[in-house]
């Protein structure tokens, strides 16, 4: 299957009562360059928690937009791609059909689903919805993120080809597995063997296994 994709990159910028960031994108046509630390031209501006290696490019599935239209109505003119910050933008593709791992070719470029994206407090600025974070985590609707096994030329032109799958852990059980759910080790050493889930990811599950507790996440959902 192949799937026609929309591309967007974005500078920092400084954002009231928060912290900068660069979720503001805009679409970009033609040719563009994918290295290992992403498209050229984008921008990411707390690297701890965005970009590098396992979180090069940021997905999320255009089809999503109608869910959130519909539970904010007041707002529903906002919810159009790219209004979560994402680089790549699509139909056809979701949580539910999309693995842990999964390696999409798209251009001369070859990208590797690595982890969900983490919901963190910069939406709830974003959208003025204080708990914004917290809903999009618990509906499981959060879209992935990439590293880039292959870097060169891109375009929107191009589609976005599935080329290989390693796991049977769908975005969607990784997402129930690590948020979902109360402590489950059989479930944690399921999602640590599919091939390509991210490094922090990795450590985040086999922490939980040692500790048999689940880490607080009030920091990165609410800011505090």
């Amino acid at each position: 299957m192949h799937y026609p994709v929309n591309v967007f990159t974005g500078k920092v910028r400084d954002y009231d009562g928060s912290r900068p960031s660069a979720i503001a994108k805009v679409q970009v046509d033609g040719e563009l360059t994918l290295t290992g630390r992403g498209l050229v031209g984008d921008e990411q501006a707390e690297k701890k928690i965005h970009g590098g290696p396992d979180r090069a490019l940021c997905h999320y599935p255009r089809e999503h937009y109608l869910y959130w239209a519909n539970a904010f109505p007041e707002q529903a003119g906002r919810f159009i791609a790219p209004a979560f910050g994402e680089n790549l933008s699509t139909e056809g593709l979701t949580e539910k059909n999309v693995f842990i791992g999964d390696i999409f070719r798209w251009g001369e470029a070859l990208i590797q689903v690595t982890q969900p994206r983490s919901p963190c407090f910069k939406l709830n600025f974003h959208f003025n919805i204080s708990d914004m974070s917290r809903q999009m985590q618990d509906a499981g609707k959060t879209g992935w993120l990439y590293r880039v096994v292959q870097g060169g030329q891109v375009s929107a032109d191009l589609p976005l080809t599935l080329a290989s799958r390693l796991s049977d852990v769908s975005v969607f059980d990784a997402c129930a597995i690590a948020w979902h759910m109360p402590f489950d080790d059989e479930q944690y050493h399921r999602l640590l063997s599919a091939a390509g889930l991210s490094a922090s990811w990795t450590k985040t599950m086999q922490k939980r296994r040692i500790s048999r507790k689940i880490e607080d996440n009030s920091r990165r959902i609410w800011g505090r």
